[in-house]
């Protein structure tokens, strides 16, 4: 990446692009250990310290004026309802948008001067009931409205299969006997009413705000089969005399069972849908140790302050985001990141909060709790794309929307129909065809079809560590066909390390020695380097007794009483110094990409270091995964043409453009889109934040700057280039299966509605009873979650 040199910066140095500190939206206590090393993502929003080139398309954030509100709803079925919310809500002054998701039963409300009691009250007034959902962090108690209900379910489907059986036993069996009729009549009663009372009350509500959905077609279609056989049991002769004869009670309790037990499945499908925010959720310890008037005491996670010192334990889980004070120990990241190798982690390191430290005892300083740590960011993220619909989903429901109304005009016509021309007995027959027609019509496979394939896909790619903003994002991702990888920090570790040593003249010292002494005193990313190698070979750096840098070349300075000058070749030369044996040498280190150092000791070379940006040890990997896809990858960087060209070599990557300045990247990116691809861009760096907004979907690396993390659309928290391979196969998974949905939904109502009206009784003698309707409904249901619920059960591609 193209970085304006520093003042002490060698000539001929590779460059490197400024990179934001990953915590720089994350204030730290001051620390009595060095600095923590950005090696973990922070989510949490930044303002921008880098102006965007004129030319880049604007960041896809909302603007900071936009408010965002959250509702929990109650008494949605189907995709109808979701239709009705939307279009209620959306009518609220100040609302620009509104979501509503079947699957986590929850409304996401974007616009201004949002108030909460009016979009309660437009929610109510559409027939439904709503609250404001509490906030979830981490450390939040796990929400038991789902299981409340899953269990209220299970009772009335017990209890209304156990009424419902000798119902059918009698009435199957052709068993005759003194007021069976009104047995039966006993029987099935609470079945209708008790049983049956979740869809008669959503029936009741809609009709009364003039709306309609799953719960009207099923109310009216067991309603219209009870009163009839309730008719037949309690005024035989006159309905005889109006050609209705038997009844149909079994069918009734059979139905209600039926829905209740298909509802009930439903529920505990969707519930595992949402697993893996819930495993998230789960990653937090209850407690914590904490290090109060030096003595350590186990406290509730919730009461954790910034600032305070904590014990972590081999074995235990992390409780919040903090920096590393004492100890060393390796770190199990793998359900935040999806890697599966522990980082090592020592003082000033960052952990974050629900890692599990393996190994050794920790002493910790809390940096983030609650909602600030990086696992309640992500779970936000992974909420807010959950929310959200693709395009295919809200194409079925505008199909919802005029679905329901639809049915009800077939229902009537079918009745119509089968009064007026059936053959005898046509009320009973004609009533039979109407609960069919309403029973086998619900929507509600049609509007889980998109929601619960969203849910557990980015459920999953959450768990490898890839976090979606969105469902179009999702949905984009599958038809990128070039991919655009940044070097620095994207390819590249983004840390230089001191790679080769050539030694010609030591003079009895040490030349790695006395270099880094000269340059503890640069901020020069190549010094770090060097200072960071000879410490880590343990060697003791003498003082410094004068130090003079020399812009562009290079720095000098007296270490010991001994001259040592290091840097360009040209700076050398210009203290009068040969470095003709050394040329071969860095011909060759430049050549494979690397920063040539010359390292003189009073007035004669006596060493060539090189220093270079070594790949990740998984991009090759990535390259290729990408590259057998078909798709194209292109490294775009502001670094010089032979050092981008040698790591892309070793990597990989056939297609380079380098020298591009942070300004003209936006631009580039706008060029290949211009070829008809669509395009995404892969970055870490605030200058890749303009890149990262222009492109169809924006990937950033999550160890990179904030301003790169919310100008995207997709982050990958691990920084593994490989992610970019998974997180491609797991849209084109989603979207598979949101299609291999809407299929199921429709292919059961087109092909069953016509069935359940009686098209084919004139050539067949054909005719779907309620009790078929309502089994193939919940049906519908059933296969759509568990279709869904396939994505949660892939391999890694």
């Amino acid at each position: 990446m193209e970085e304006p040199k520093h003042p002490d910066s060698h000539r001929g140095r590779g460059r490197r692009k400024p990179r934001e500190p990953a915590q720089a939206s994350l204030p730290l206590p001051p620390l009595d250990s060095p600095p923590p090393r950005p090696s973990l993502p922070v989510f949490a929003p930044a303002a921008p310290t880098a102006t965007p080139a004129p030319d880049a398309a604007p960041a896809r954030p909302a603007s900071p004026a936009a408010e965002t509100m959250t509702l929990s709803l109650e008494g949605m079925h189907c995709a109808s309802c979701v239709a009705t919310i939307e279009r209620a809500l959306s009518a609220v002054p100040g609302v620009a948008a509104a979501s509503v998701n079947l699957a986590t039963a929850r409304a996401e409300v974007s616009g201004t001067g949002l108030v909460s009691e009016r979009l309660l009250e437009a929610v109510r007034g559409s027939g439904y009931e709503a609250s404001v959902a509490a906030t979830e962090t981490a450390d939040a108690a796990p929400d038991t409205r789902a299981q409340k209900e899953s269990r209220d379910l299970l009772r009335r489907v017990l209890v209304s299969a156990a009424l419902t059986v000798p119902v059918l036993v009698v009435s199957m069996g052709g068993i005759e006997f003194p007021g069976k009729d009104l047995l039966l009549f006993a029987l099935t009663l609470p079945v209708y009413a008790w049983g049956g009372r979740p869809f008669l009350t959503g029936m009741v509500r809609t009709l009364q705000h003039r709306t309609a959905n799953m719960d009207t077609l099923v109310g009216l279609g067991t309603t219209a089969a009870f009163l009839l056989s309730t008719g037949v049991a309690l005024f035989p002769r006159a309905l005889a005399r109006a050609q209705a004869h038997g009844s149909y009670f079994e069918a009734v309790g059979v139905i209600v069972t039926l829905l209740l037990l298909g509802r009930w499945l439903e529920t505990r499908a969707r519930g595992r849908t949402s697993a893996a925010v819930r495993r998230l959720l789960d990653l937090s310890p209850k407690k914590a140790r904490v290090l109060r008037n030096g003595r350590e005491v186990e406290i509730p996670l919730s009461e954790v302050v910034v600032g305070d010192r904590l014990w972590v334990k081999p074995g235990d889980a992390i409780p919040v985001d903090a920096v590393v004070l004492s100890g060393e120990s390796s770190v199990d990241e793998s359900m935040l990141t999806g890697e599966s190798i522990p980082a090592s982690r020592v003082p000033g390191d960052r952990v974050m909060g629900g890692t599990l430290n393996q190994q050794g005892l920790l002493e910790v300083r809390a940096a983030a709790v609650g909602r600030d740590t990086a696992l309640a960011q992500i779970v936000r993220l992974v909420e807010r794309a959950q929310a959200s619909k693709p395009a295919l989903a809200r194409l079925a429901d505008k199909i919802a929307g005029i679905f329901v109304p639809a049915v009800l005009a077939i229902a009537v016509v079918a009745w119509v129909a089968w009064y007026v021309l059936g053959p005898e007995p046509r009320a009973l027959r004609a009533t039979v065809v109407l609960a069919s027609v309403l029973l086998i019509a619900c929507p509600c496979a049609l509007g889980l079809a998109t929601p619960t394939a969203i849910l557990v896909g980015t459920g999953r790619a959450a768990t490898r560590g890839i976090l979606f903003r969105n469902a179009e994002a999702l949905e984009r991702a599958r038809r990128l066909r070039t991919i655009v990888l940044d070097k620095t920090g994207t390819v590249t570790e983004g840390r230089p390390r001191l790679t080769d040593r050539v030694l010609i003249d030591a003079q009895g010292e040490d030349p790695l020695a006395l270099a880094a002494a000269v340059e503890k005193g640069s901020a020069h990313p190549l010094a770090a380097a060097l200072v960071a190698a000879a410490e880590k070979d343990g060697r003791r750096l003498p003082p410094v007794e004068s130090f003079e840098s020399r812009a562009g070349l290079g720095v000098v300075g007296i270490v010991g009483g001994r001259r040592v000058a290091v840097g360009s070749a040209r700076l050398l030369e210009g203290e009068a110094i040969d470095v003709s044996r050394l040329v071969e040498d860095a011909t060759r280190f430049s050549g494979e990409g690397k920063t040539p150092i010359f390292v003189a000791v009073d007035g004669k070379a006596a060493a060539l270091l090189a220093v270079a940006d070594p790949e990740k040890p998984s991009s090759a990997e990535a390259v290729r995964q990408l590259r057998a896809t078909g798709r194209r990858v292109v490294l775009l960087t502001g670094d010089k043409e032979e050092t981008a060209r040698a790591v892309a070599s070793r990597v990989g990557i056939d297609e380079v453009v380098a020298e591009v300045a942070p300004a003209e990247k936006a631009a580039r990116i706008s060029r290949l889109q211009a070829a008809g691809d669509a395009v995404a861009m892969v970055g870490d760096g605030v200058n890749d934040a303009p890149a990262l907004a222009q492109a169809d979907v924006g990937i950033a690396i999550g160890a990179g700057s904030d301003v790169a993390v919310e100008a995207s659309d997709v982050t990958l928290v691990g920084g593994d280039l490989r992610s970019v391979a998974e997180a491609l196969e797991i849209s084109a998974a989603t979207v598979r299966a949101i299609r291999q949905n809407l299929l199921l939904a429709f292919v059961y109502n087109v092909v069953g509605i016509p069935i359940a009206a009686g098209v084919l009784y004139p050539v067949t003698g054909w005719l779907l009873s309620p009790m078929l309707a309502s089994a193939a409904m919940a049906a519908s249901s059933i296969s759509v979650v568990s279709n869904s619920l396939r994505l949660a059960r892939r391999e890694r591609a």
